[in-house]
């Protein structure tokens, strides 16, 4: 387990960029900070660091609620994963070839340096989209058996989103099914056919029946 390299960490950020915009600071802004400070934004590489006596003692953050709980993002395996702070630090005790995971998994690093995002980030990215698409009862079960979105299956969006925008896909009950792309923006979506695809599908809860022998694997 590893600190992220600034080239890694901008990979990254850009890909949950996508589907956040200007949220994406709450996300990795620690409690209680700035979020426009650009220290807040990027654990530093020593942020793991601490004495093996204060990782014994219980920390205060444990006992409060995860979305207050300081967060960083940490490489294992090719793997990327949303730790709270002093779980990472005191994962640091546990020898490389040991550990399995930690926190939640959000998807991985490919051979080529491309970041691909897990159905696993869907809870991290959900409550910051900035981007939504409602699908309708009928939509949800081709949704989540790995079809697109076609317009006969939106319920409503979001307006002015652009072309190719990172956009997190719902039930007409806000429960987040997936996330997507955006084929067309929201105003030529509105003007095209029935069976015309608006959103790509990037991944959907469906993946946790059709994957699981592949999803929560540790190997690369």
């Amino acid at each position: 387990m590893r600190s992220l390299t600034e080239e890694e960490t901008r990979t990254l950020f850009t890909k949950l960029a996508s589907y956040t915009g200007n949220s994406l600071k709450s996300l990795i802004a620690p409690p209680g900070t700035n979020p426009s400070d650009p220290s807040s934004a990027a654990p530093s590489t020593t942020d793991s660091a601490s004495s093996s006596s204060s990782k014994r003692k219980s920390h205060p953050e444990a006992r409060l609620p995860s979305s207050q709980q300081q967060h960083v993002f940490r490489l294992h395996n090719s793997r990327v994963y949303y730790v709270p702070l002093h779980i990472a630090n005191l994962a640091t005790s546990i020898a490389r070839e040991n550990l399995l995971s930690l926190g939640l998994c959000i998807g991985k690093f490919t051979k080529t340096g491309k970041f691909r995002m897990h159905i696993t980030a869907l809870d991290v990215i959900a409550p910051h989209a900035r981007y939504k698409v409602w699908i309708k009862p009928n939509g949800e079960g081709p949704f989540t058996y790995g079809g697109h979105v076609v317009k006969a299956h939106v319920g409503r969006w979001s307006e002015e989103a652009p072309e190719h925008q990172g956009v997190v896909v719902c039930g007409m009950g806000d429960t987040p099914l997936g996330f997507g792309v955006t084929a067309r923006s929201t105003t030529e979506a509105k003007r095209l056919e029935p069976t015309a695809i608006v959103t790509f599908r990037q991944a959907d809860v469906g993946e946790y029946l059709r994957e699981e022998d592949n999803l929560f694997s540790t190997t690369t």
